[in-house]
């Protein structure tokens, strides 16, 4: 008996083989490590596990942007906390919080590029702000500057003000840029 082989069926016989190996091949090095927490490298795979089937849902359900950076934030997240786990970041997690807000900040790139085909200011403009405020955070708590975070908001609040004026400013040139597209 002849069995046709799809596209579609060896993509994804594909895909279910290297999930499979790449789990396989985790447990196996967690399994010859014997000086890490297993229960920290359990949680950063539930956290790449997660990210991977919002991936699999934002590509079957065409236009959900949102399970796509769902999957781009758990995948970086657990990532990260291998990486710490495993003792290749030697800073703790305590101190590196503000990385969450730069993950979803480059976690809206590519939902905003799934959604419209392109990058947009509606998008953008959020993506550089979670990006910088996690930067910015960033720098407080690892103490790479002689003064605290209070005291920099109060000598430079203003500086605050011009960057959400900014902010306003680009968002509405997005707005008109599109809104005149379609009047032509």
């Amino acid at each position: 008996m002849y069995f046709k082989v799809t596209r579609r069926t060896a993509a994804r016989l594909v895909f279910i083989i290297g999930f499979l190996l790449m789990f396989l091949g985790s447990a196996f090095l967690i399994g010859s490590m014997t000086n890490i927490s297993r229960v920290s490298v359990l949680i950063s795979f539930v956290f790449v596990l997660a990210g991977v089937l919002c991936a699999v849902f934002a590509i079957r359900l065409n236009g959900r942007s949102l399970y796509l950076f769902i999957a781009a934030f758990f995948l970086q997240i657990g990532f990260f906390l291998l990486l710490s786990a495993l003792s290749i970041i030697p800073v703790p997690f305590s101190r590196l919080w503000p990385l969450l807000s730069v993950f979803s900040g480059f976690a809206l790139f590519p939902a905003g590029w799934h959604r419209y085909g392109r990058l947009r200011g509606n998008y953008i403009v959020p993506s550089l702000f979670f990006v910088a405020l996690g930067s910015v955070l960033l720098v407080f708590s690892l103490d790479l500057v002689s003064f605290s975070f209070a005291q920099f908001i109060l000598s430079w609040w203003p500086l605050l003000l011009v960057l959400a004026g900014f902010t306003l400013v680009l968002i509405s040139l997005g707005t008109r840029n599109s809104s005149g597209d379609a009047r032509r």
